[in-house]
């Protein structure tokens, strides 16, 4: 058994001062106080100072990092990959599709299966990949950002069905525009599946969104990006986004895809129960300004922004950076918004060993300072 000592711990929705958390393996034994829980004799110890335990970041929508794109066959770049996501405090990710001509996309699917299943990314130093995110080919022509026209395609129970075999079941949330014909069908399926379904690169009006709520979505991506803007008279799928008890809802929080008042304004209608962050991030991810591959597209990264054709194109973001900008926007403290990018996005893709410190959850650990700085991360309970 091996014992971590720390000033801080976020489990995340207690603070514990003078934290020591019992690892068993791969899995958290016990968590709490010194001055409650002793660490028992033989044990390990590793003592982490002044720094704040915090459950492993979960990025459920991260299209790749460190000039690897997921849906590309590459495995040494999706090894630096996973190293990088370690660095920035990411312990799980979902790697996230983009619109492909349907046969890349099939066989895409079928790679990221086969890395999900694999044991070979169980090390130390690299991420796990444990679902799969499809954004597209459901998507909205008129808010599709860069995902390329000619590729889009109409919602329908066995084209999903297809996605989902080639998947092997992996597919655990999908982004899909209500508005859409046969949308509601599929994603009355996809959630009978099991699947998050999440609304987005849309321009749904009010009913079409409240239809697709019935209709078992619960989610909402990069909100604010690749939809109807909010109107007074006709507050459309934002609106219902920022009102409906029943929506979970993410964002980029990178500076450049939300402005800081729209981050306050999203996170006090939402509140720190249903807001998640992700990072939208793309191949450019910790590399320098340059052109790099979204799936099968071309963008340009120049200044931290990252565009295809003048349009934004995913992000340079990571997780902590994230974290950091929200308390910078907000003033929330350190657990407030590690919060958003550990255990949110694990509960609303229904992931309940993951997101949290608790007794019997994965040994998925970031250690951060009291400014959000990630000093080391441990996956699976390895310690390097």
């Amino acid at each position: 058994m091996t014992a971590l000592t720390a000033k801080w711990l976020c489990t995340p929705l207690e603070r514990i001062e003078y934290a020591v958390v019992l690892l068993d393996g791969p899995h958290i034994a016990r968590v709490g106080s010194r001055t409650s829980l002793a660490i028992p004799a033989g044990a390990e110890v590793r003592d982490l100072g002044d720094a704040t335990l915090a459950p492993g970041f979960v990025d459920i929508h991260v299209h790749g990092g460190a000039g690897h794109d997921v849906m590309q066959a590459d495995a040494a770049g999706q090894a630096a990959f996973e190293r990088l996501l370690t660095k920035h405090g990411v312990t799980s990710y979902f790697p996230t599709t983009v619109t492909a001509p349907m046969d890349t996309t099939l066989a895409a699917l079928e790679r990221l299966a086969n890395e999900i299943e694999s044991d070979s990314t169980q090390t130390a130093d690299r991420s796990k990949p444990i679902a799969i995110h499809l954004e597209g080919p459901f998507l909205s022509h008129a808010r599709r950002g860069v995902h390329p026209p000619e590729n889009l395609q109409r919602p329908t129970v066995a084209l999903f069905n297809r996605l989902w075999q080639a998947a092997r079941g992996h597919i655990r949330m999908m982004t899909i525009a209500p508005e859409l014909e046969g949308a509601c069908e599929v994603i009355a399926e996809a959630t009978r599946r099991g699947v998050c379904v999440s609304l987005g690169h849309s321009d749904a009006d009010l009913a079409a969104t409240h239809a697709a709520i019935a209709a078992g979505a619960r989610h909402a991506t990069h909100t604010f990006n690749a939809m109807r803007p909010l109107n007074h008279r006709d507050p459309g799928i934002v609106g219902a986004v920022l009102t409906d008890a029943r929506l979970t809802a993410d964002i980029i929080a990178d500076g450049i895809h939300l402005d800081p008042a729209i981050i306050s304004l999203f996170l006090k209608a939402k509140g720190p129960e249903k807001a998640v962050l992700i990072t939208d991030a793309t191949a450019a991810t910790g590399m320098p300004d340059g052109r790099y591959k979204l799936g099968e597209l071309e963008v340009e990264v120049k200044d931290g922004k990252c565009t295809a054709d003048g349009k934004l194109a995913g992000s340079v973001l990571t997780m902590d950076r994230a974290v950091r900008n929200v308390m910078q926007a907000t003033g929330w403290e350190l657990g407030q918004a590690v919060r958003l990018a550990s255990m949110n996005p694990a509960s609303v893709s229904g992931l309940s060993s993951r997101g949290r410190l608790e007794a019997g959850c994965q040994a998925d650990i970031v250690v951060l300072s009291p400014a959000g700085e990630v000093g080391t991360t441990i996956v699976g309970g390895n310690l390097r």
